[in-house]
């Protein structure tokens, strides 16, 4: 008989797959995974954030069994129900901001970056979009155009897209990473000036592109250079915010309120929801201009609101602040020379591989400890070519963080010592 992997080769389309180790799971509870022989897994990814409380999270199924049970109907396109309306006035009274406001509801980050970056072209009548080198902002449309990860797998360029450099503090293009901050205001200065911005979207970490965070200031800086020409901000939390970084959302840390704030995988719970929360005047023409038939469907807007009230109510911010720094002390004490950085905020985490001997990064490493702590018991991935993206659920307890940290040593030793099958792990291309 065909293992479930095998199975999954012969029918799922290859065009949606990023595979790391053959990873299969029938089952989860908390922050552990099971496959299909029984093993348990430590899962430090969260399904890329998205299964943020856990799995099989009590709140969320019991919200969700009782949407199933009495759905009024599949959407919000033409109707209104409680949950979608409740969804919405749950995140307006989470999300600072003045004036009055909208909120869009949508089923991933993808279509809500796309619907903020096309209400902020239709509203003030310009073209270009501001974004980052080595960005993420979406798997189709407008939002995968302005999205530097895919731009630099070649996907085309959206024709109206200017990219800014990412400040990196571990690897500064110039002499310090002061300098290139920098260089960053001032190009972004310079496009604006010309007239033509339609807006700026940002990751607040730089998640994809490398868990890089950004030095302290540099969004309030870059904020500050949007206000100064009227151009608005779009803050992409899509993966860091909603309580990973230690604070409820991850712009909290420079002090800074975005025109326009984007939601998405924790947000559902591990169910296909998303949100942007911005000005009505941005967000509320052209009507119907934003169509999908289930976006604010009863079932995924319960388990947001379950996913919020859980998030406040059991503070995993909080949490995530505390268990993040006994996390990140257990990997910086790991001793090891191909560890180049351990570096993030709360329960966001990236730890840089390199060439001990050059001090360059070693994406050949990377793939092979991945794949060795998927055979000592954890998931984990990397990202940036060689950046292990730690981003467990926010339930995480402190005696998992420990053994995740001792597990993720161990398959370091391993990797660096050769004892990992090279042309196996290739089989694996990851990003």
């Amino acid at each position: 008989m065909n293992t479930l992997y095998e199975r999954d080769e012969a029918v799922i389309a290859g065009i949606e797959k990023l595979r790391f180790f053959p990873l299969e799971v029938v089952s989860g509870h908390g922050c552990t995974l099971i496959t299909p022989d029984g093993r348990e897994l430590l899962d430090l990814s969260a399904t890329w954030t998205a299964s943020g409380l856990g799995h099989g999270h009590p709140a969320v199924a019991d919200a969700v069994s009782r949407a199933v049970r009495t759905a009024p109907g599949a959407g919000g396109l033409s109707a209104v129900h409680p949950d979608s309306v409740g969804l919405a006035e749950d995140l307006l009274a989470l999300v600072p901001g003045t004036g009055e406001r909208r909120v869009y509801l949508g089923h991933a980050g993808s279509d809500a970056n796309g619907v903020a970056l096309r209400a902020c072209r239709h509203a003030t009548g310009r073209r270009t979009v501001l974004a980052f080198e080595h960005s993420y902002h979406g798997g189709v449309g407008v939002a995968m155009g302005v999205s530097g990860v895919h731009v630099d797998a070649g996907v085309p360029a959206d024709a109206d897209v200017a990219f800014l450099p990412y400040p990196n503090p571990f690897r500064p293009a110039r002499d310090e990473v002061g300098a290139d901050v920098a260089a960053c205001l001032d190009l972004a200065n310079r496009h604006m000036a010309t007239g033509t911005v339609a807006c700026l979207i940002v990751e607040p970490i730089l998640s994809d592109g490398g868990l890089v965070v950004p030095p302290d200031g540099f969004l309030a800086d870059l904020h500050e250079v949007c206000r100064l020409h009227g151009v608005p901000m779009i803050c992409d939390e899509v993966k860091m915010g909603l309580g990973r970084p230690g604070t409820l959302h991850a712009f909290e840390h420079d002090g800074v309120v975005p025109d326009i704030v984007t939601f998405g995988k924790v947000l559902g719970g591990g169910l296909p929801l998303s949100s942007a929360v911005g000005p009505a005047a941005l967000l509320d023409e052209p009507a119907a201009s934003a169509l999908l038939t289930t976006a604010g469907n009863p079932v995924c807007t319960a388990a947001g609101r379950a996913v919020l009230a859980t998030i406040v109510g059991e503070q995993l911010a909080e949490r995530a602040a505390k268990v993040g720094a006994v996390l990140q002390d257990a990997l910086r004490a790991l001793d090891s020379d191909v560890i180049g950085d351990v570096r993030g905020r709360g329960l966001a985490i990236g730890l840089e591989l390199i060439d001990p001997a050059t001090g360059g990064p070693d994406p050949r490493l990377a793939a092979q400890v991945s794949y060795r702590a998927w055979e000592l018991g954890v998931v984990v991935y990397y990202v940036g070519g060689n950046v292990l993206e730690i981003t467990p659920p926010l339930i995480l307890s402190e005696e998992q963080a420990v053994r995740a940290a001792d597990i993720l040593g161990s398959a370091i030793d391993d990797a660096a010592a050769g004892k990992v099958d090279a042309e196996e792990v290739a089989r694996y291309a990851g990003w």
